[in-house]
């Protein structure tokens, strides 16, 4: 089954990682990144899907045409457009004080909190690219980045109870001499380290000559405008550049589908590296004037009143955010009458808890995104049937996006039948930064991106999502590549194989069961966690059922049979439920 453009069939892809050029001739400020191919980029500039334009200079628009608009509501702080693009500037004109030039790349682990905007919005001024982490992560994950990418600068909140994410960062830089700044956001950023605070400050001037030499970057549109993370198997999670013509047009159609416009209120409550709050979140609000609800997390006691409180419009989660949102009391004594759409991604909706969110927003339609970090997102339309939008999760969102569902053989499958999801499109990745391997394999030879996804048209038109060929666990919304732990399991001297697999979860949807032969005597779940957290792996990636055998069921060709493991994590969960 195929849907896209007209005509296209024919148009090819560079998978090997090159030095891409601009228009200008001259070469792009990053190596690894993968270009569209010349004739698809000019087709999409043609037909408007790319504005060449960069993400701050469209923002910089809306900034200056919502000046006095309220954009961001966080806490009791109520910013306007017009602070937003004087913070940005400031801290843009700081970063570059301190040494930060167009095409450095920094890591930014901040959590949730005004400070990750103006950083974003100062690299877009300043041309330095923001590799986006997750506050869970660890040296396993941010040395690897800092070094993949060859960051010069290391961002990092402060005051946070659960972590020393300041300690952590110096541990980091001895680690990688070639990072050269910790910036830290919030109080109690030590003397020696870049305060982000200090450099937001009103007080704190920026000359008519800085002004001018921020205006004079140049960024190629069709570079990076940030670095962001997928939910891949093999591994740490590949980097996916995201690029400025791409962003900004993904940010445009998703706000129209999501009707997000100038009186839209939207809760990002999700981590903000994430492309979901990120891209449909923010960036599709700021685009048209709308205001963000800033909650510091999901959690029901931060998330929730700020919907009553702020009259918000938009209210975007996980299945599992919701699922715990509609069990906790507070949730009956708010009045949420405001709200006019419910999105829910990164996981299944089940249409049960579907009709209850229906019941508890009564003026919300409740909408289903499906999407990859990589680009192609699947929304149901506001005004769908109600059961097609309990069924399916839409169509993509642009009508130029291209899809495939092919069979194990990559031939299209017919109407109603269960195919892997192959796609391309304007906001879609053409390959994975510096990864010739991984491209190879996640490419077709035409620019197709197999996304190990299994989907199914339904009669309506829209698609139903069936499962995935992908190795990965799907906590929360959150992919954990079990590969990656697997592979750190393996270094365990008690543990002679492994293999995880993913175990239902009511509330979260699925977490991980490790199968573990052993070297000798059996190790515990929590020696293991132990050795995990050793070894700097965020800690939800840990498994949270250990099961030990003697072996690990292999098919007729020595592979381990996942499948029958996962079938007997389920049948595990489900004796002990009952």
């Amino acid at each position: 089954m195929h849907i896209g453009l007209p005509g296209r069939a024919g148009c090819g892809a560079t998978v090997a990682v090159q030095e891409p050029v601009s228009e200008r001739g001259e070469p792009r400020m990053i190596e690894g990144m993968v270009p569209y191919p010349e004739p698809v980029a000019a087709e999409y500039r043609a037909r408007g899907y790319w504005e060449d334009r960069t993400l701050w200079s469209v923002y910089a628009e809306s900034f200056e045409r919502h000046a006095t608009r309220v954009a961001l509501l966080s806490g009791d702080e109520e910013v306007t457009y017009a602070e937003v693009a004087a913070r940005a500037t400031r801290l843009a004109a700081g970063l570059r004080r301190v040494g930060l030039r167009p095409g450095d790349r920094i890591v930014v682990q901040l959590v949730n909190e005004p400070a990750f905007l103006y950083l974003y919005f100062a690299c877009q001024r300043l041309g330095v690219v923001p590799l986006l982490a997750l506050p869970p992560h660890r040296e396993h994950e941010i040395g690897h980045y800092v070094e993949f990418v060859g960051a010069v600068a290391y961002a990092v909140s402060s005051g946070t109870s659960r972590f020393d994410f300041v300690g952590f960062a110096r541990e980091v830089q001895a680690r990688h001499p070639g990072l050269r700044h910790v910036l830290v956001s919030g109080r109690g950023a030590p003397d020696d380290l870049v305060s982000i605070d200090a450099m937001l400050r009103e007080e704190v001037e920026v000359s008519a000559e800085e002004v001018a030499a921020l205006d004079a970057v140049e960024v190629d549109p069709g570079d990076p405008c940030c670095l962001l993370l997928s939910g891949g198997t093999t591994g740490i999670p590949n980097v996916i550049a995201r690029t400025h013509n791409d962003y900004v047009y993904n940010a445009r159609v998703s706000a129209e589908v999501n009707g997000v416009d100038g009186d839209s209120r939207v809760v990002a409550c999700l981590p903000l590296a994430h492309n979901y709050p990120l891209n449909a979140g923010v960036l599709a609000s700021w685009l048209h004037g709308g205001a963000v609800v800033l909650a510091p997390t999901p959690g029901a006691a931060d998330a929730l009143p700020l919907v009553e409180r702020h009259r918000a419009t938009h209210v975007e989660a996980v299945p599992a955010v919701w699922i715990t949102w509609l069990n906790d009391p507070v949730l009956s004594t708010l009045d949420v009458s405001s709200v006019r759409v419910v999105n829910s991604a990164a996981q299944k909706l089940q249409p049960e808890i579907c009709a209850r969110l229906e019941t508890t927003f009564p003026n919300a339609v409740v909408q289903e995104i499906f999407g990859m970090t990589e680009g192609l997102l699947f929304m149901n339309r506001l005004d769908d049937p109600p059961e097609a939008r309990r069924e399916t999760v839409g169509t993509p969102i642009s009508e130029a996006d291209e899809v495939r569902l092919v069979d194990e053989d990559g031939d299209d499958v017919a109407p109603g039948e269960v195919g892997e999801l192959l796609c391309r499109g304007p906001y879609t990745l053409r390959g994975y930064f510096s990864a010739p391997e991984v491209n190879a394999r996640m490419f077709t030879s035409d620019g197709y991106y197999r996304s190990g996804d299994l989907l199914r048209r339904h009669p309506s038109g829209g698609y139903v999502v069936e499962g995935r060929k992908k190795d990965l666990v799907n906590r929360g919304g959150e992919k954990i590549s079990v590969e990656e732990v697997e592979d750190m399991l393996l270094a365990h001297l008690a543990v002679r194989n492994v293999a995880c697999v993913p175990m239902p979860d009511e509330v979260l949807g699925e977490r991980m069961c490790a199968f573990v032969v052993p070297a000798g005597d059996a190790p515990s779940l929590a020696q293991l966690c132990d050795f995990l957290e050793q070894r700097g792996l965020a800690r939800f990636k840990w498994p949270e059922r250990l099961e030990v055998v003697e072996d690990l069921p292999l098919s007729n060709i020595g592979k381990v049979q996942k499948n029958v493991l996962a079938a007997r994590a389920a049948e595990l969960v489900k004796a002990r439920v009952s």
